[in-house]
């Protein structure tokens, strides 16, 4: 079975999933929860009915509080996000709920300040950062040994790369349609996938590196091919019974609120087991093959 044979396939196959999502992120961005971005969250019900978004918005107008934005939910709920909301500010605008709408259940109410925000999102940037470089210089330690050693090390972290990508694809188009946003628990999906994936890349690199030496006289893509079928049952059974039917299944029956959290985090894992295999050995082929030399130019032998 000759994977890398269609390598370029696969390439072509991962450009058609990220793309999509990439650009809706260009063009209209994806929301920042308050996690993020600062802010205060809160979630209704009325006892005598839902009322219009705009009559919402009207009480926090009148209450002087700025950036609100009300969204109802299919429970039959309200969710208003607005500025930043001290205890006191809450208990004003229940207050006023009350008398324009009758009863009010507060199903939930977050709160997060401006500087928290700002921490997370630059402590979520530097763990990225940080994680990656310490792979990078991990794997290139541990494969000094062979030949290009670091060439190991550069193609796990495009893997990774290729499945942030994904993640934040899947998210956009969740977010275009679905309404998702960005949140704490979308980092700690991101973060997860990104060390699933380190470990799938290792296996196969692992795998390689022995094969190397027991099997040095073949050529070094027949080589990455043989490691990859060795390893892509055990890869592929691992993923399936112990985190994919899992994730499925909260997917399917685990509720709303952790509905986007379990999808994103399915993708990944899913995405970080394909580009172990699919993306990162296939990245090590077109390297030592240097086959970028003839992308944009006809095969000398074939003109």
């Amino acid at each position: 079975m000759n994977l890398l044979r269609k390598r370029y396939f696969f390439f072509a196959l991962s450009l058609i999933v990220i793309l999509p999502g990439l650009f809706v992120l260009a063009t209209g961005g994806i929301s920042l929860s308050i996690d993020f971005t600062g802010g205060s969250l809160l979630e209704v019900t009325f006892a005598e009915g839902m009322p219009q978004p705009e009559e919402v918005l009207a009480v926090y107008d009148e209450a002087n509080i700025k950036d609100a934005q009300v969204q109802t939910t299919d429970t039959g709920s309200v969710v208003i996000r607005s500025e930043f909301l001290d205890n006191e500010k809450r208990d004003a605008v229940l207050g006023s709920l009350e008398e324009e709408f009758g009863e009010v259940t507060v199903l939930r109410f977050d709160s997060v300040g401006p500087s928290i925000g700002e921490q997370v999102t630059s402590r979520a940037a530097m763990a990225v950062g940080v994680s990656s470089f310490i792979v990078l210089i991990f794997i290139a330690w541990s494969f000094r040994s062979i030949k290009n050693g670091y060439r190991y090390g550069v193609s796990a972290i495009l893997a990774m790369l290729h499945d942030i990508a994904v993640i934040f694809s899947i998210t956009a188009l969740g977010g275009l349609f679905f309404g998702w946003e960005i949140d704490a628990l979308f980092l700690t999906a991101l973060l997860t996938v990104i060390g699933f994936s380190m470990q799938d890349s290792v296996v196969v690199f692992d795998r390689i590196r022995e094969n190397s030496k027991a099997l040095r006289r073949l050529e070094y893509e027949t080589l990455v091919n043989h490691s990859i079928v060795q390893t892509l049952q055990r890869s592929i059974n691992t993923q399936l019974m112990t985190v994919e039917f899992l994730l499925l299944a909260l997917a399917l029956f685990g509720g709303v609120t952790l509905q986007q959290f379990v999808i994103v985090l399915l993708v990944g894992l899913m995405s970080g087991t394909y580009s172990s295999i699919f993306i990162a050995a296939p990245v090590l082929v077109v390297w030592e093959n240097k086959e970028w030399k003839t992308w944009f130019k006809k095969d000398k032998a074939t003109a």
